[in-house]
């Protein structure tokens, strides 16, 4: 760690950076002890934790890692919402990278390990941890798995990380590293509850077949953005498993659970006043069909994922006024020729592109078209106003 960073006047030089920060490359650093590359990684980590890590972003002389670690670490919201799902004396981060998860962690837990295989994380994560006034995390540059062999935790939390050699478009855990799948047995001799953040680009029935003693799984996202599954194991086998979905806006946090594989029922209805999107974490969690149990409302179409009902309720989604149902066909689609409108599709055979190209309609507006398939098989457009 190069403590030449930690100078006062290098300190408010990278805080009070404005304009492109490329221009370092060019320019050269203002001291002889940093390479402008090193003060680049500074700016621009410092300038990403703004609205992301305000914790670090606030507090002074902190030393970044480059930006690609601060854009793959949890957000303080999604690293709050992992902390309140555990309990317990003492918990084990075994891929702690930057150390926003484990952080929060140690608001709830006495003893906090920390572990790192990147030295230089290892050792940046610790100095950091000073600043911030946490004296009950012990760090180790070392490997995790390996670190916790001759320990037992209330807790391990392990966040793999997808092999760069991996390809395909499937997500697997076991192209992961550590490789969960592998030493998920081992993890479990080790604690009483293990809790894995894993990317939302994994497949949510694939985890299911891969990962056993799963209890519940948590579908959180960012203003409508799935951003991490959080998956509970425990040494029980449980009957059911639930999944919660959390969708946290500026102003609200959207909720909706359910058991996974449970009975449902889905009641089918044509469009009648109101329009209910759910939001993009009951969509990743494939709750749309337990919708009908939980709201007095009816689905549109078997795979449409689009909800009706005559009285406005409060949805975990958004929320439109319908203002017309409209056939598809040439006739009534020529009248949006050159309009402006927000498009969206949900069982439909043309896509957003296609029919925006067909119809000749501009992005934007206070319209919203969305375009479907009944249940009685007719194409149409709703014209909707949002809520």
């Amino acid at each position: 760690m190069n403590e030449v960073l930690l100078r006062p006047e290098v300190q408010k030089f990278i805080k009070e950076f404005k304009g492109d920060v490329s221009q370092l490359a060019f320019k050269g650093s203002p001291w002889s002890e940093i390479p402008a590359k090193e003060l680049m990684q500074q700016i621009e980590s410092y300038t990403k934790c703004k609205d992301k890590l305000p914790t670090w972003y606030n507090s002074h002389n902190i030393i970044y890692p480059p930006k690609l670690h601060i854009e793959q670490t949890s957000s303080e919201i999604t690293a709050l919402y992992k902390a309140s799902l555990v309990n317990g004396e003492s918990l084990a981060d075994i891929t702690g990278g930057f150390g926003v998860d484990t952080y929060f962690f140690s608001e709830k837990f006495s003893k906090v390990h920390h572990f790192e295989q990147n030295k230089d994380l290892s050792e940046m994560a610790a100095y950091n941890y000073k600043q911030l006034n946490k004296n009950n995390v012990t760090f180790f540059a070392e490997d995790g798995l390996e670190g916790i062999q001759n320990t037992k935790y209330d807790v391990i939390f392990i966040d793999p990380s997808r092999r760069h050699a991996s390809k395909g478009k499937v997500f697997f855990l076991k192209d992961c590293e550590p490789n969960l799948v592998e030493h998920q047995g081992f993890l479990l001799e080790h604690c009483e509850t293990l809790l894995v953040k894993t990317s939302p680009m994994l497949d949510i029935s694939v985890g299911l077949k891969e990962l056993n003693n799963v209890s519940e799984i948590h579908i959180v996202a960012l203003n409508n953005e799935v951003k991490e599954l959080i998956w509970i194991l425990s040494k029980s086998i449980s009957e059911v498993i639930l999944i919660k979905t959390i969708n946290f806006s500026k102003t609200e946090r959207e909720e909706f659970q359910f058991y996974y594989d449970s009975e449902n029922s889905e009641l089918y209805e044509a469009p009648l006043t109101y329009l209910y999107e759910p939001n993009a974490a009951i969509m990743k969690a494939g709750g749309f069909s337990k919708i009908c149990d939980a709201f007095p409302v009816y689905k549109l179409a078997q795979h449409s994922h689009l909800f009706t009902s005559d009285t406005l309720i409060d949805f975990p989604g958004r929320a439109f006024k319908i203002t017309s149902v409209i056939p598809y066909q040439k006739s009534e689609m020529k009248n949006f020729a050159k309009s402006k409108a927000n498009v969206s599709t949900r069982n439909f055979q043309e896509s957003v592109a296609q029919i925006k190209k067909k119809w000749n309609i501009n992005d934007g507006g206070n319209k919203y078209l969305f375009f479907t398939t009944l249940q009685n098989g007719k194409k149409v457009a709703l014209d909707t106003e949002k809520l």
